[in-house]
């Protein structure tokens, strides 16, 4: 009897792997563009009043523009892209970019800077995005390390962005890091639409454009509250009357959110108990994340004879804060293991519990650089195991054709938290001051202090963890990420 021929299985099994490792490192490279946009403008910030001929005060919006214009669209990207198709959606979030980066490219005045800054915002729903779009093409078994990778590019990114900007404006006119970060979006945008396939999922309905506006309005009015409430003062009146406006647009905005057939955000999958302390929990671990960037790098750079400040330049203050991002990377494929033998609310935890205890360290080693460069790594791996997992708790509770709104939004609650860590962080700073000549300069113990209220906030991302409940062996089958459908169950065509 003779042997039977091999079968072509084993071949088709190897070219989906390849197929799915060439998405996945596509899309991930995608996620790190994106988030170099946060880093971009650091080194600048000082320099950017006299290159716009404008005030610091006005020069901010530069750094406050993209802030908005994240926060209001990643929801808005996710959303359209369970409508009319995630890679469409991805590949036209890629071009507001590469636009974006043109027009600040060619400006050398604060409007149009402004509105190419509030184009390259509106790329942040990318990572969402990616998430959404390897739910929906990947195996369960290669699920989870790669949302873990792709979550852990909003670090990874602006890690590797920071000294990358600041050896750019050091050595080149500041528009070659606009013009540079336009061919890095027009190469992203190529890649997609040759290597990535469009999701077969989707949601077909009409889009909740009065959801929109109200939730841009709510968001708008608390972000620059936040962000913006230090420089106008806390208690002025468009400070507080910001809040007071969020207080009252974002409530009218879920009552109308909870009447609509077919809602920007459902509010009753977010309020689903997994959902909800997820995304509390991103809000305190975002807040935890950014505390640490806003101390170091000014710790580097102050002279020596502030008496702890170690006179390093931003060149080399980026290169040391850039281990993080590399931590961040090797980290993630820990975490997605992790969670798949525990759970990614263990992960969750342990990254919440790491992070705590890389504060504490940093308490102590603010005197050396090598110090520095551990005591960030620890912070950074504790925050890529956090990132990692909460991607994995969102996808477990919702249905799959609402991935992309639910990522999108849990995105969005980590700015939030980046958000409120800057604004906290910067009146820490201002009121713990000393005089060094005639000038004020943070001091010591508020920079302790920052890193005090940073472990207080991955504490608390370890508290509301805690509160996540554990899926019922019964509803695992249903939370699993569900198989690419096949064609006749196709909600609407491949384009």
């Amino acid at each position: 009897m003779t042997a039977a021929p091999p079968t072509a299985a084993p071949h088709g099994a190897e070219h989906d792997r390849a197929r799915g490792g060439i998405v996945v490192t596509v899309l991930a490279f995608c996620g790190i563009v994106v988030s170099l946009m946060q880093t971009l403008v650091v080194p600048l910030l000082t320099e950017l009043p006299k290159l716009l001929h404008t005030s610091a005060s006005n020069a901010s919006w530069v750094v406050t523009a993209t802030l908005l214009s994240g926060a209001v669209f990643t929801p808005v990207m996710g959303r359209l892209g369970d409508m009319y198709g995630k890679r469409r959606v991805l590949a036209l979030c890629l071009a507001l970019l590469t636009t974006g980066s043109v027009v600040c490219a060619l400006s050398d005045s604060i409007l149009p800077m402004i509105a190419g800054r509030v184009l390259q915002g509106a790329s942040f729903g990318v990572i969402a995005l990616g998430m959404s779009l390897m739910r929906d093409e990947l195996p369960p078994a290669r699920l989870g390390p790669s949302v873990a990778l792709m979550s852990a590019t909003l670090g990874i990114g602006g890690a590797i962005g920071l000294p990358v900007a600041a050896l750019v404006a050091q050595n080149a006119d500041w528009h070659m890091l606009f013009w540079g970060a336009a061919a890095l979006g027009a190469f992203d945008i190529a890649l997609v639409l040759l290597l990535v396939p469009e999701s077969p999922v989707r949601t077909p309905a009409r889009f909740d454009a009065l959801g929109t506006v109200g939730l841009a309005a709510g968001l708008v009015a608390l972000l620059l509250a936040i962000s913006k409430g230090a420089d106008w003062g806390w208690g002025s009146g468009t400070t507080l009357g910001l809040f007071a406006a969020a207080l009252v647009v974002l409530p009218l905005w879920g009552l109308v959110e909870l009447r609509t057939a077919a809602p920007l955000v459902d509010l009753r999958v977010s309020a689903r108990p997994q959902v909800l302390f997820t995304n509390l929990a991103s809000i305190v671990i975002g807040f935890a994340m950014y505390a640490q960037s806003l101390v170091f790098p000014q710790v580097l750079m102050l002279p020596e004879v502030s008496g702890f400040g170690l006179g390093k330049s931003m060149v080399v203050a980026g290169l040391v804060m850039a281990p993080g991002g590399l931590v961040m990377m090797l980290v993630s494929p820990l975490s997605a293991k992790l969670s798949a033998a525990k759970g990614p609310k263990v992960s969750l935890l342990v990254g919440s519990a790491v992070t705590a205890g890389g504060y504490l360290l940093s308490l102590g080693m603010l005197d050396a650089v090598w110090k520095i460069i551990v005591a960030t790594s620890v912070t950074s791996a504790g925050c890529a195991l956090a990132y990692s997992a909460m991607p994995a708790l969102i996808m477990q509770a919702v249905p799959l054709a609402q991935t992309g709104a639910a990522t999108g939004l849990n995105t969005l609650m980590r700015s939030i938290g980046t958000s409120t860590s800057a604004a906290v962080v910067s009146m820490i700073l201002a009121n713990l001051t000393m005089k060094l000549g005639p000038a004020s300069i943070p001091s010591l113990d508020g920079f302790k202090t920052t890193l005090w209220v940073g472990f207080a906030a991955a504490v608390s991302a370890c508290l509301v963890t805690l509160l996540i409940p554990t899926r019922a062996p019964e509803r695992a089958e249903a939370a699993a990420p569900a198989p690419r459908p096949a064609p006749a169950e196709k909600l609407s065509p491949r384009p």
